[in-house]
């Protein structure tokens, strides 16, 4: 609120709006809060020359997400703050040792000294330095000839393909832990120190020549390794073939890099600044150019305009007391500053001919911040909530499914991006096929550099520069490789092998090859060229190529055909069940199942609970009993597939808890605490999943709503909830799709600059009324030369029939 400021309930410690103040004292009780009211002080020049004070009200909404440094010499804060007495409003201005009790005082002064979630991030965001782990310089390593290739990676234990480590002492590949979101492992790289006691792993996939992500078992932290090359080199991995050489400069840093950062920022070229609704920068955050340039590109589309900024009145009348933590309040409000044109306007004459005549021309300041958007949509996330460089495609993703378990209305935008795969696997031996579907966001395509049409020029250029380099000369003039797009298209759809095929007409491991075409195509197909890779010398490189993307796209032709005649299925026999012998293959916290099992639930209930949600504690594994106690197999025995996969019908996400359920006991005692009625605790609760932060929000949000009895509460229509994030129902008709033309025309696409996606620089081009702009974080331009063949991640819309 610009005006009110800020109430803090004392006993329950919830902020509140000046909307709100009264509605919580009359449901609670509550009568004493603490006001806090912040000023910005403006400096505007006095008569001699001096910085004169200039008192305003700062408005909490869009001012401070807009570019204007309010942390800067041109500004000033003053905070007031206030100890409120309900229902007369006393007011008692603070401090106020005198006349306030010592324990009053003590509670005032640790909410006036606790960081706001807004500030907060800003400190968050940033990496803890690590130290170099006690093991690193006198770490042993096996001389067993293990070598470690550039690729296809797989647990030892396990066969699992993600969240792999490697160990530094005997070259061990195995998997992580699992993770709270359903990624990760089963922890068999922490079971493998436990039985030999390496204490040193590195994780596949991050290593750089600037470092790698290293972890110690021992010290239970992630780690330095200052002889990291050393130790990487001994299982043949070579990461520092792109440290700086002798003559000074890094191999991938010289002239080719340049030219690609040059051309696709379209450096020399005169660019005329754009102003207006949907021409507004995103301000850079350090390293965040990912994230801008995949939010300019989402809303360019009409469908999530409408759903957040055409809402965007009613997201904000139903947003939660906390519109910080709300991913609807935080796109509509990302939105509305980029559409709206508020912070996109161009100087006025009058005012550039008075700066220039005093020498003291600054730049307009135009666009917007995301700093509060990007705490919110990276909480949790171990990259994105980093000030690391990431990968827009990964970023893309997450966005994606984030939008699609917060749905706004009865729309979901992101059903513009959805399409189903058609995936065809043939058993080499028996020929026999299985055709199963699988929902998707983005056709990657891959680089088919074998089709590159001037190979003879890259031959040439190749020798030069390694005569360049022998001596110590200048690289030339960098010749890129020419590959046409329909070279990639036609790597697309070609076979693939089938690695750890299993036959069920065999019943046994078998050669396979898997085809993927499109039973559905998108409104929107966003494609990715898979331009990054590992070279045959463990180095992450980027492949330089030229690609000629069409202005006009037609895969029809990809358009699956399910069963041909004559074509015979596998039979639909599962892979062999094995029951471990060893609990401790599995990694279940078997103190977390004693505490289930003494509160009277079956041992083998207790045991999948604590698995299935990731040995994160007996609570957590608590709710997941409660959500699955009328299964048919809710006692049977934990079974796992002989590749790695659960059997149990049981492996729901965790905290997947259903809206039919009876909530916590404990989450309906903590809500009642505050003051609210037994019945509207259990119907905040089941609304918002048992989620007892979004309850509380949920409450405020539905102030007019009358106060029933439990069984009326099951009947509440979904739709008045749709801000309250509760999770969307799919039921059985399966995901949404919007088939149509497989025909599309090209209208954005964002390129990278730089080596590796850990590293570099991100831009978008888009195309809007008749022209392509470029948006290079705050500056928005006319684009002169859009440089459509060197993208990363290309966006087209389709054509009507």
């Amino acid at each position: 609120d610009s005006e009110g400021g800020l109430y803090v309930c004392m006993n329950t410690f919830l902020g509140f709006g000046r909307e709100h103040i009264e509605r919580h004292y009359r449901k609670t009780g509550q009568c004493v809060y603490l006001h806090l009211k912040r000023h910005v002080i403006e400096k505007v020049p006095g008569a001699s020359g001096g910085a004169l004070p200039k008192r305003r009200n700062a408005k909490l909404f869009l001012d401070l997400e807009t570019n204007s440094d309010l942390n800067s010499e041109d500004f000033e804060y003053e905070d007031e703050a206030k100890l409120v007495i309900f229902p007369d409003h006393y007011e008692i201005s603070l401090p106020n040792i005198e006349e306030l009790p010592a324990l009053v005082t003590i509670a005032c002064d640790a909410l006036l000294s606790a960081k706001s979630p807004y500030r907060k991030q800003e400190s968050d965001s940033w990496e803890e330095e690590l130290q170099a782990s006690k093991h690193a310089k006198t770490l042993v390593q096996l001389d067993n000839g293990v070598r470690i290739p550039p690729s296809g990676w797989k647990c030892s234990k396990c066969d699992l393909r993600e969240n792999l480590w490697l160990n530094l002492t005997d070259g061990s590949v195995l998997c992580g832990k699992w993770f709270f979101d359903g990624s990760g492992g089963n922890g068999h790289a922490m079971e493998h120190y436990k039985e030999t006691g390496y204490p040193l792993a590195v994780k596949l996939g991050t290593i750089t020549p600037d470092g790698a992500d290293v972890y110690s078992f021992d010290e239970e932290e992630p780690v330095l390794d200052p002889h990291i090359a050393k130790h990487l080199a001994h299982f043949g991995i070579d990461m520092l073939q792109m440290q700086v050489t002798e003559n000074g400069l890094r191999d991938n840093d010289i002239k080719p890099r340049v030219s690609e950062w040059e051309v696709i920022q379209e450096a020399g070229v005169k660019l005329k600044p754009m102003y207006g609704p949907g021409y507004t920068g995103i301000k850079n955050l350090g390293n965040s150019c990912y994230l801008n340039a995949v939010m300019q590109a989402i809303f360019s589309i009409p469908e999530f305009q409408r759903a957040y900024v055409g809402n965007l009145p009613r997201i904000f009348d139903y947003s939660p007391l906390d519109p910080t933590q709300d991913f609807n309040t935080q796109m509509a409000k990302l939105g509305h500053g980029l559409l709206s044109g508020q912070y996109s306007k161009p100087p006025m004459k009058s005012e550039l001919i008075e700066q220039v005549m005093k020498e003291e021309y600054k730049p307009q300041r135009n666009g917007i911040s995301p700093r509060m958007f990007k705490a919110f949509i990276s909480k949790g996330h171990p990259e994105f909530s980093s000030n690391r460089q990431q990968d827009a495609q990964e970023f893309f993703l997450h966005l994606i499914n984030l939008v699609e378990r917060n749905p706004v209305g009865s729309e979901n935008p992101s059903d513009v991006f959805r399409f189903l795969v058609e995936e065809r696997t043939q058993c080499c031996q028996s020929r026999k096929v299985r055709y199963t579907e699988r929902v998707d966001y983005i056709m990657q395509l891959p680089v088919a550099m074998e089709a590159a049409t001037n190979k003879d020029e890259l031959i040439a250029y190749e020798l030069k520069r390694r005569e360049a380099e022998a001596a110590r000369r200048p690289p030339p003039e960098l010749v890129r490789a020419k590959i046409p797009f329909s070279a990639c298209l036609q790597a697309f759809s070609e076979p693939s092998n089938v690695e750890d095929f299993w036959s069920s007409a065999l019943q046994a491991k078998s050669a396979g090859v898997k085809t993927s075409r499109f039973a559905s195509f998108p409104e929107y197909l966003v494609v990715q060229i898979k331009k990054f890779t590992f070279g045959l010398d463990w180095i992450p490189k980027k492949l330089d190529v030229s690609i000629d993307m069409p202005d006009f796209l037609d895969i029809s032709h990809l358009r699956a055909r399910g069963l041909q005649p004559g074509e015979e299925e596998l039979p639909d026999i599962a892979p062999p069940i094995v029951i471990p012998d060893d609990p401790k293959a599995l990694d279940i916290d078997e103190s977390s199942v004693m505490q289930l099992a003494e509160m009277g639930f079956p041992l083998e209930a207790c045991r999948k609970a604590v698995y299935y949600t990731g040995n994160l504690g007996a609570e957590v594994a608590f709710n997941w009993i409660i959500a699955h106690m009328e299964e048919p197999d809710f006692a049977e025995p934990l079974v796992v597939s002989a590749f790695g996969e659960v059997a149990s019908s049981g492996a729901a996400a965790l905290g997947a808890v259903g809206l039919d359920n009876q909530p916590p006991e404990e989450m309906v005692a903590i809500i009642i605490s505050m003051g609210f009625q037994r019945n509207l605790a259990i119907q905040a609760l089941k609304a918002t999943n048992n989620n007892l932060e979004r309850a509380l929000e949920w409450i405020f949000s539905h102030p007019d709503l009358e106060e029933e009895s439990e069984p009326a509460l099951d009947t509440m229509d979904m739709e008045n909830n749709a801000n309250a994030n509760i999770l969307a129902d799919t039921g059985s008709e399966g995901p949404r799709i919007k088939d149509g033309p497989g025909r599309y025309e090209l209208f954005g696409f964002i390129s990278h600059m730089g080596t590796s996606t850990m590293s570099g620089h991100y831009v978008c081009h888009l195309k809007k009324e008749g022209r392509w702009v470029i948006y290079n974080d705050l500056r928005v331009c006319a684009s002169e030369r859009p440089p459509k063949d060197l993208g990363y991640i290309y966006f087209y819309h389709r054509i009507p029939s």
